[in-house]
């Protein structure tokens, strides 16, 4: 580790003794790292604001903090610039299969952060915008010359595509990262983590987000939609459901080259960037048939 790593976690002033620090691995935008304080333990979670992902420390706080006092997600125990403590929760994360598995638990838990987790957001909240970040990236993208330039006309039109298919919208408070690792199974229940995206949305992008992270076949997907509306699926939903779902790829993989760019987190971003477009390319061909 390195040591101004080591002297800024050692600086936070919630100690009560001598800590131990070992880094937890998988993070592909913060720094995460395991705290034993005598019998206490905590993650502290590294990272400044990321303007080129619309990222603000101060929105992710807002909504760790309406999570835990929902029991969603662990309780914030301290924050300051670039610093975020949070309660440690001994558990293991979710795998896709996991994630299928548990379907009928993570439903009920998704509608909570859609409809309770609004009502304890104090102060600013953000809108996450799926098609605005597109439109960010493909700015940032081309600005900074990046070897994808060739795809984005493409790109960008698929995409004003799917804007115009999948409106108008109904609007819930949204987690918007549901990958695998963000559900952790304590052994009697779940929690979500990672707020970083959180943000007002369509509850379909969630859905979306959660099918197409999770490799559902189209019958689980079908069981999700009709088990969180509480209802058949009609055309009209079915057809926003996949336009959003065709979205948070294509956002995930230009998140991915975007990242090529910016990040210094250990991870091939190149294979995670071609495993979305990947995906992309293949749900918008069925979008689009």
């Amino acid at each position: 580790m390195e040591k101004k790593i080591d002297n800024l976690i050692r600086s936070i002033p919630i100690w009560k003794n001598t800590i131990e620090i070992s880094k937890i691995e998988g993070g592909i935008t913060n720094q995460n790292f395991l705290i034993q304080d005598n019998q206490k333990k905590f993650v502290v979670r590294l990272g400044e604001d990321i303007p080129e992902h619309l990222v603000s420390r101060s929105n992710e706080i807002i909504a760790s903090k309406a999570a835990a006092e929902f029991n969603i997600g662990p309780k914030v125990v301290y924050n300051s610039k670039g610093i975020l403590v949070l309660k440690y929760i001994e558990s293991i994360a979710l795998s896709s299969e996991n994630v299928k598995d548990k379907i009928d638990t993570i439903i009920p838990l998704i509608k909570k952060i859609h409809f309770e987790i609004p009502k304890k957001i104090i102060g600013q909240s953000l809108i996450f915008w799926v098609f605005h970040v597109i439109r960010n990236y493909e700015n940032f993208l081309k600005n900074k010359k990046s070897s994808y330039m060739k795809l984005l006309p493409e790109l960008l039109h698929k995409c004003e595509i799917l804007e115009k298919k999948s409106s108008p919208y109904e609007i819930v408070f949204g987690h918007n990262d549901l990958l695998p690792a963000n559900f952790l199974d304590d052994g009697t229940r779940l929690w979500v983590i990672d707020w970083e995206y959180a943000g007002f949305n369509t509850p379909l992008f969630d859905l979306g987000g959660l099918a197409s992270n999770n490799n559902f076949s189209q019958k689980q997907e079908t069981y999700l939609l009709e088990n969180y509306f509480e209802n058949k699926i009609d055309d009209e939903i079915l057809l926003k459901y996949n336009a959003l779902k065709c979205a948070s790829l294509l956002r995930e993989a230009m998140w991915s080259m975007v990242s090529e760019l910016t990040s210094k987190i250990d991870f091939d971003y190149k294979y995670y960037t071609q495993e979305n477009l990947s995906k992309f390319n293949q749900s918008y061909k069925e979008f689009n048939i």
